[in-house]
C-alpha cells in the first residue's frame, strides 16, 4: 500500500478531505470535553521553554542602535526552531498516514472476514483505518488549538473585576502583555475583549487554517511562530532583554502566517452582516499598528456595538459604547458561535469528501 507522508490530498482529494475534517472535530471535541495538556506535556509550552533559552543568546541586555548582526541571529535562531518544529510533525504525520494506509482505490491488500465479501472486507478495514487515524491527527491538532481555555481566562478577568478593580488588573495582566497599573475598570474589560478577538486568531482559526493548508506540520509552525512573536517581537525591553532587532524576524513572519487567517477570523465573527458593517471593518480594522490583530478586534467591538481602546494606540468603533459586564458576556457567546460556525465547516468538508470522486474503487 502506498500513503504520502506530507498531506492526505496529496493520496485522495476526497478521502483526505475526510480524514482533515474528522481530525478537526476530534481536536475541538477534545478541546471542549478535557481542555489543555499537562504542562509538562504540552508541545506549545516546550515551544516557549526553547524559544526563552534561545532568546538569551540572540537578545541583548541592554538597547543599542541598528544592528544587523542581532536580526540575522535572531532571524537564524527562529528558522532552526521552525525546522524542527516542522520536520518533528512531519514525521508525527507520517506515522498517522501509515495508520490511515492507502486511498481504498489504490488498496491492493484484502483482508478476509466472515460474512462479509472480499470487496466489502476491504472497505470495512480501510474505513477503521481512516477513523483512527482521523483521531490521531485530531489528538495531536489539539494542542495546536485552544479555545476553552482563552474564554476560561477572559471569564476569570472578569470575575476578578467583579471582586475590585485591582484584583481585574492584576487577573487581566496573564493574559495581555500591555502595562495594567493604569486601566480603568473599564479599560480592563475592553482589554479582556480585545484578547479573546485577536486570540480567537491566533489560537484557533489560524491553527486550523495552517492544518488544511499544510497539515500537522503547517499548525505547528503556526503555532511556533506565533509563540515566537509573543515573546520576541517586541520594539524595546522586555524580560530583561533588547528585542527592537533580535526579535523582527519574528515578528514579521507571524504577521505573514498570520494574514490571511486574521481576515477569515473577523468575517467569521461579523458575518452575517449588512454591507454597512464590513465598510465599517474595513475602516476600523486600519487603526491599529498591527496589519492583523485589528481585524479580529474590530469586528468584535462592531459586532456587540462597544468601543475598544488602547490608550495612545487605537480606539475602535469610537461611537460604540463602554463595554458592561453583559457585553463581556454577549462576547464570549459571539466568540462560542465562531467556533460553531468553524464546525458546520467542518461538517460540510466531511460531506463534500464523501461525494468526492468514487470512495470505493
Amino acid at each position: 500500500m502506498h500513503w504520502h507522508w506530507f498531506h492526505p490530498f496529496a493520496a485522495h482529494a476526497g478521502q483526505g478531505t475526510v480524514l482533515l475534517a474528522l481530525a478537526v472535530l476530534v481536536a475541538l471535541a477534545v478541546d471542549r470535553l478535557w481542555g489543555e495538556p499537562p504542562l509538562r506535556w504540552h508541545p506549545v509550552v516546550w515551544m516557549g521553554s526553547a524559544l526563552k533559552l534561545l532568546g538569551e543568546r540572540v537578545a541583548p541586555s541592554t538597547p543599542n542602535t541598528q544592528n544587523s548582526k542581532q536580526f540575522w541571529l535572531g532571524a537564524l535562531a527562529w528558522c532552526a526552531l521552525a525546522a524542527i518544529v516542522f520536520v518533528a510533525y512531519a514525521v508525527l504525520q507520517a506515522l498517522v498516514l501509515a495508520v490511515w494506509g492507502a486511498p481504498v482505490t489504490v488498496c491492493t491488500a484484502v483482508v478476509d472476514m466472515p460474512g462479509l465479501a472480499l470487496g466489502e472486507t476491504s472497505v470495512v478495514i480501510a474505513t477503521l483505518r481512516l477513523l483512527m487515524a482521523a483521531l490521531l491527527l485530531g489528538v495531536l491538532l489539539k494542542p495546536l488549538l485552544s479555545f476553552g481555555f482563552l474564554v476560561q481566562e477572559v471569564r476569570a478577568v472578569n470575575a476578578a473585576l467583579d471582586q475590585s478593580l485591582e484584583a481585574g488588573r492584576e487577573r487581566l495582566s496573564f493574559l495581555v502583555s500591555r502595562d495594567v497599573a493604569q486601566l480603568s475598570a473599564s479599560e480592563v474589560r475592553e482589554s479582556a475583549i480585545e484578547s479573546l478577538a485577536e486570540n480567537l486568531n491566533d489560537s484557533v482559526v489560524a491553527p486550523l487554517f495552517w492544518f488544511a493548508v499544510a497539515g500537522l506540520p503547517g499548525a505547528a509552525l503556526y503555532r511556533m511562530a506565533n509563540t515566537a512573536d509573543a515573546m520576541w517581537g517586541y520594539r524595546g525591553m522586555r524580560g530583561g532583554r533588547y528585542w527592537h532587532w533580535a526579535g523582527k524576524w519574528a515578528a514579521r513572519a507571524d504577521d505573514v502566517l498570520s494574514w490571511l487567517p486574521a481576515r477569515i477570523t473577523a468575517l467569521l465573527l461579523v458575518l452575517p452582516a449588512p454591507a454597512q458593517r464590513l465598510t465599517a471593518l474595513l475602516r476600523e480594522a486600519r487603526k491599529t499598528p498591527s496589519p492583523n490583530s485589528g481585524w479580529p478586534m474590530a469586528a468584535m467591538a462592531l459586532a456587540l456595538n462597544v468601543r475598544l481602546t488602547k490608550p495612545g494606540v487605537y480606539r475602535l468603533h469610537s461611537a460604540g459604547r463602554s463595554p458592561t459586564p453583559l457585553d463581556a458576556r454577549r462576547a464570549r457567546r459571539l466568540a462560542g458561535r465562531m467556533v460553531q460556525r468553524l464546525v458546520a465547516l467542518a461538517v460540510l468538508g466531511l460531506v463534500l469528501g464523501c461525494t468526492m470522486g468514487r470512495w470505493y474503487g
